[in-house]
C-alpha cells in the first residue's frame, strides 16, 4: 500500500483517513468481541453498586480498556501488516503498541465526549508531560455519522503542543477546548481507520440513533512511554516496527 498522500496530510493536518483498511475479517472479529467488553464494564459497575466508573456511564457511554490482554485474538489486527503500514505512514520507522480500547455509545442519547487531546489525558492522569506525540487509530465498527456521534477534529491543532485540560464535573471528561469550538465532522464507514495525532483536538457527539455506535481504538507510540518519577512502563510498549520492519506479528 502506498500512503504518501496520507503521510503528508497527517503531518500537515494531524490526521488521515484510511478507507476500508479493516474491512472484512478484521471488522468481523472486532465486532464479535465488542459486546463481551461492554458486559464486563456493566459487571464492574454492578460489583461496586455504581452507574459510573471514570468516564464510563452505564448505558450511555463505555470505555473498555486493555482488551488485547483479555482477548489475545485481537493481536492479529493490532500487530498485522495493515496497522504496521498505518504506523509507517504516520509515526515513521519505529512504533510500539501502547493501548487498546472499545468505545461504545448507547442508543438514543449516548453521551458526547468533550474536546480533548489524547496526550491531555496522559498528563491529566499522571503521565509524563514530555512524552512524544503518539498515534490513535479510531476504527468504527458501525458507519459513524453525525447522527450517531462520529468524531470531530480540529485540523492543524496538533501543532500547538499539549494544552491545559480541566476535569468536568459529572461526565469526568478532561476538557481542552471550549464546547462551542468549531471542528470538522469526519463521517467514516465501518472498517475505515481514522488516524490522528495524540496532540490533535477532537470530540464526539451524542448518539441520537436507535442503535449503539461502536468504535475500537488502537494506539501506538514512537518510543516506550515511562511514568514520571518511577520510570515504570506506562501501559504497553510492544514493538511493532523497528527501523521500518515489522517485528511483532501477533
Amino acid at each position: 500500500m502506498a500512503f504518501e498522500q496520507h503521510s503528508r496530510q497527517f503531518a500537515e493536518q494531524g490526521y488521515a483517513v484510511f478507507p476500508g483498511a479493516l474491512a472484512g475479517e478484521p471488522l468481523d472479529l472486532l465486532r464479535a468481541e465488542c459486546d463481551a467488553f461492554v458486559a464486563r464494564e456493566d459487571a464492574r459497575m454492578d460489583a461496586l453498586g455504581v452507574d459510573t466508573i471514570g468516564i464510563s456511564h452505564r448505558g450511555k457511554r463505555y470505555f473498555a480498556n486493555e482488551c488485547q490482554r483479555v482477548a489475545p485474538q485481537l493481536r492479529s489486527i493490532l500487530f498485522g501488516e495493515t496497522m504496521a503500514e498505518i504506523c509507517r505512514a504516520t509515526l515513521g520507522k519505529d512504533a510500539y503498541f501502547f493501548f487498546d480500547q472499545y468505545v461504545v455509545k448507547g442508543p438514543e442519547g449516548g453521551m458526547p465526549f468533550s474536546w480533548h487531546q489524547d496526550s491531555g489525558y496522559v498528563v491529566g492522569n499522571g503521565g509524563p508531560s514530555d512524552h512524544a506525540p503518539y498515534l490513535t487509530c479510531w476504527c468504527p465498527l458501525d458507519d459513524a455519522t453525525e447522527e450517531n456521534g462520529t468524531v470531530r477534529l480540529i485540523p492543524g491543532s496538533h501543532q500547538n503542543g499539549i494544552l491545559p485540560h480541566d476535569r468536568q464535573v459529572g461526565s469526568n471528561d478532561l476538557v481542552g477546548a471550549p464546547a462551542e469550538a468549531e471542528g470538522q465532522i469526519v463521517e467514516a464507514k465501518a472498517g475505515d481507520v481514522v488516524a490522528f495525532s495524540s496532540l490533535l483536538l477532537h470530540a464526539t457527539g451524542a448518539n441520537r440513533s436507535d442503535r449503539p455506535r461502536r468504535v475500537y481504538l488502537a494506539q501506538y507510540t514512537p518510543e516506550a512511554m515511562l511514568d514520571p518519577g518511577t520510570k515504570h512502563l506506562r501501559r504497553n510498549a510492544i514493538p511493532v516496527l523497528r527501523y521500518g520492519e515489522r517485528v511483532t506479528t501477533g
